[in-house]
């Protein structure tokens, strides 16, 4: 019995660790296509998020992200790394500083002040290299070649 039991348990252990994903992001780079005679700066958020209890419980909007930014940091404590990356508009492009965790983080989303206040955070999880690009509509995130 005790041999069917630990064989079930390393079974489990082992379907836990396959369901198990990390995110694949090595860079983000943002730039901006909105003409450089604005005086308007874009706030982009990256937050990087290590436990699957902040990724069920976050943010659905921009809104509800700047709205209680303070707030979520605060009770995330080391479960998350935000960087925050201040665009003046025409601004050539910027790459990011990313924590040197990333490669630990279950997800990673970007929110920007430029974007509408229903946007939903952009899941960049899947992309090694991403491409912030801020424009007249919003902002578009792609992978970057």
């Amino acid at each position: 019995m005790l041999s069917r039991i630990t064989k079930l348990l390393s079974f489990l252990s082992a379907v836990a660790l396959i369901n198990l994903s990390y995110a694949e992001v090595n860079s983000i780079h943002i730039e901006s296509r909105l003409d450089p005679n604005a005086i308007i700066i874009t706030q982009v958020d990256i937050i990087f998020v290590y436990t699957q209890e902040l990724v069920d419980n976050f943010p659905a909007t921009k809104t509800e992200w700047y709205s209680n930014q303070r707030q979520f940091i605060a009770e995330a404590g080391d479960s998350i790394d935000l960087r925050s990356v201040f665009i003046p508009q025409g601004f050539n492009s910027e790459t990011a500083s990313l924590p040197e965790r990333r490669s630990t983080a279950l997800k990673v989303f970007i929110f920007a002040e430029h974007d509408a206040s229903t946007a939903a955070p952009i899941d960049v999880s899947e992309f090694a290299e991403v491409l912030v690009a801020i424009d007249e509509f919003g902002i578009v995130v792609t992978r970057r070649n």
